[in-house]
């Protein structure tokens, strides 16, 4: 589905969609002056976000904006670091949304926000394997569910994956955690040093410990969707 500027700035698309679902969209004015309250984060490549109402995306495509412009600032001058900073980018943020056309609206504004910005900083577009990577972290970031029950669209717990990129070498680590059992006290520690702690959590700060539901080899990036 494709959506127009003046599209993105509508804050209601219909009466009964509010009646039914409580959509009202947050404005690109109010969605900035949110965000710069943790402006730093925003501009952090790695810094996870999850929007657990995320509608069409406004607040992910500005996250992406933001986290974009850092890459283009620490690696333009190297495509293949622009490359793996710009996927790590992507993985970082998350979405939940109980309207299927929104998830599919949101995931391809954020795909067509990335194609557009790469274009602009790289003067071409990505290689297919780096945008089949993309594609295939929006399918499994931006989830159609309910965050309340935590349940997806189907029945299914909503899951989230964690996506570790390991340096410069392309390597990438992915754990995937139920979204009930991160919201969960099973057990409250400080990770040691080299440690991951709760996936939407800083390192380095008390929090809740959980394992994950499965893990998967070390995999090179641009290789992530054969190993599903």
């Amino acid at each position: 589905m494709n959506v127009t500027n003046d599209e993105q700035e509508k804050q209601v698309v219909s009466k009964q969609r509010v009646a039914d679902h409580g959509e009202v969209y947050t404005a690109k004015r109010e969605v900035n002056a949110m965000l710069d309250l943790v402006k730093e984060e925003t501009e952090r490549i790695d810094s996870r976000f999850l929007e657990p109402a995320c509608g069409t995306g406004n607040f992910l495509v500005e996250i992406l904006n933001r986290k974009m412009e850092a890459v283009r600032k620490q690696f333009s001058k190297n495509r293949y670091e622009y490359d793996l900073a710009s996927a790590q980018a992507v993985s970082s943020m998350y979405g939940v949304e109980l309207l299927p056309d929104n998830v599919e609206t949101c995931r391809q504004r954020l795909l067509t926000q990335y194609l557009e910005t790469y274009r602009q900083h790289q003067h071409a577009g990505p290689e297919v394997e780096l945008i089949r990577c993309i594609q295939f972290l929006l399918r499994k970031n931006i989830l159609c569910g309910d965050a309340l029950t935590m349940l997806q669209r189907e029945g299914s717990p909503i899951t989230f994956c964690e996506w570790t990129f390991i340096g410069l070498d392309g390597k990438v680590k992915r754990r995937d955690f139920e979204m009930a059992e991160l919201l969960r006290n099973v057990e409250y520690d400080k990770p040691k040093a080299g440690e991951e702690g709760l996936l939407f959590a800083d390192t380095g700060e008390p929090t809740f410990v959980h394992l994950p539901k499965r893990e998967y080899p070390l995999t090179d990036y641009l290789k992530l969707p054969d190993y599903e």
